[in-house]
C-alpha cells in the first residue's frame, strides 16, 4: 500500500480541510477496523468516505457488498481504476454527499439491513449520526471513527454535564460503545488529536416509547437550544416559544424542578415532559411542525 502523500502527489492533489480528508497510513490500521467490526460474508457494507480505499478493499475481502459512497470526483476517479486493477465486483461506488443519500434505494436493491462503517469528517459528524438515527430502520449497526472529543460527547450517558442532544438521541435509539482508541500518527494529514473506533447498535425499539417522538426530539432540541439556562428559560426561548405560565405547568405536572438544566435530566424525564407538554398543545389545539 503506497502512503497517502504519495498518492495524492501523484494524483496532483491535496487532502481537503472542507471535507475532512485524514487518511489511514497504512493497511495494518484497515484491517485492525474491519476485525472490531466483525464483519462477515453475509453483511452488506455502507462506508462513508472511502477516500483512498484503504479500508474500502478490506471490508471487501470479507463482506457481501460494500456500497461506497464518496463525495469527492478526484477520489470516485481513482478508486475505479483501483477496483478494476483489483478485480473486485463487490464495490458499488456512490458519487454523493452522504447527507444526500437515501438509504432507501439501497434497502430496496438488498432487502436486509446493512452496516455502516467510516472514518467521519469532524465538520459534518454530527450531520451523519442524525441522518442514521433518522434511516435506523435500514441499519443493523454501525462501526464509525470520530474525533476523540466528538466520540466522549456522544457516549456519555444522559444526566451528565457533558451530554447533548446528539447523545440523547442516540442512548433512545441504540447502545453506544467505544471499541478501541486509534492514534493521531496513523492518519495523513495528521489531525490534532486521536480518535477513537465507536459502534452503535440499534435497538428494536426503545425500553421506553415516547407518544410523538417527532416532538420528542423537538423538546430534545429546545431544552438544549439554550444548554446555560434553566429548563424554563430554555423552552420559552426556543422555537417552541412557550410562555412561561405554560412552561412552569408542564414542567411541574412533569414533576421537574425548573431551575434544572437540559443535561441533568434522564431520557425517562425528557419522554415524560414530551408527553404532558404534547398532550397541553393538543388539548389547547397547538401544533408544531
Amino acid at each position: 500500500m503506497d502512503s497517502p502523500n504519495k498518492v495524492l502527489n501523484n494524483l496532483n492533489i491535496q487532502a481537503k480541510k472542507t471535507l475532512g480528508q485524514n487518511f489511514l497510513i497504512n493497511s495494518g490500521t484497515a484491517e485492525c477496523i474491519v476485525n472490531f467490526a466483525k464483519i462477515t460474508n453475509n453483511d452488506i457494507i455502507l462506508e462513508i468516505g472511502p477516500g483512498l480505499g484503504s479500508l474500502t478493499f478490506y471490508l471487501a475481502s470479507v463482506a457481501k457488498k460494500v456500497y461506497a459512497v464518496e463525495k469527492d470526483s478526484t477520489l470516485i476517479r481513482f478508486l475505479e481504476n483501483q477496483i478494476d486493477d483489483k478485480n473486485y465486483t463487490n464495490i458499488k461506488l456512490i458519487e454523493k454527499d452522504i447527507l444526500d443519500l437515501d438509504l432507501d434505494e439501497i434497502f430496496e436493491i438488498e432487502k436486509e439491513k446493512i452496516i455502516v462503517v467510516g472514518n467521519l469528517p469532524y465538520n459534518i459528524s454530527s450531520q451523519i449520526i442524525i441522518k442514521l438515527i433518522e434511516s435506523r430502520k435500514y441499519i443493523n449497526r454501525a462501526i464509525l471513527m470520530f474525533q476523540k472529543e466528538l466520540s466522549q460527547r456522544i457516549r456519555i450517558s444522559c444526566g451528565n454535564r457533558e451530554s447533548s442532544r446528539i447523545s440523547v438521541m442516540l442512548h433512545y435509539y441504540s447502545y453506544v460503545k467505544k471499541l478501541s482508541i486509534f492514534k493521531a500518527s496513523l492518519f495523513f494529514p495528521k489531525p490534532k488529536v486521536d480518535s477513537e473506533l465507536v459502534e452503535i447498535i440499534f435497538k428494536e425499539k426503545p425500553e421506553i416509547i415516547a407518544k410523538d417522538e417527532k416532538f420528542l426530539f423537538l423538546v430534545v432540541k429546545a431544552a438544549f437550544s439554550k444548554r446555560r439556562k434553566n429548563l424554563k428559560n430554555a423552552l420559552c426561548e426556543s422555537e417552541l416559544k412557550l410562555d412561561s405560565n405554560t412552561a412552569l405547568m408542564v414542567l411541574d405536572k412533569s414533576k421537574i424542578d425548573h431551575n434544572r438544566r437540559a443535561e441533568t435530566l434522564s431520557i425517562a424525564e425528557f419522554i415524560n415532559l414530551s408527553d404532558t407538554l404534547n398532550e397541553h398543545l393538543i388539548m389547547k389545539k397547538i401544533k408544531f411542525q
